[in-house]
């Protein structure tokens, strides 16, 4: 069940990121939001 629950939440995630930009230019300041985002819940 972990398993599965892990799964549909990284899909749900790829989903949602894939779906937000429209172009290569916003997938990379997708990805670099989620990566300031990250450093700061660690931080």
């Amino acid at each position: 069940m972990k398993t599965l629950s892990a799964l549909f939440l990284l899909l749900f995630g790829a989903m949602t990121l894939l779906s937000a930009c429209n172009t290569v230019e916003g997938v990379g300041e997708d990805v670099k939001s989620v990566g300031r985002a990250m450093k700061r819940a660690v931080n």
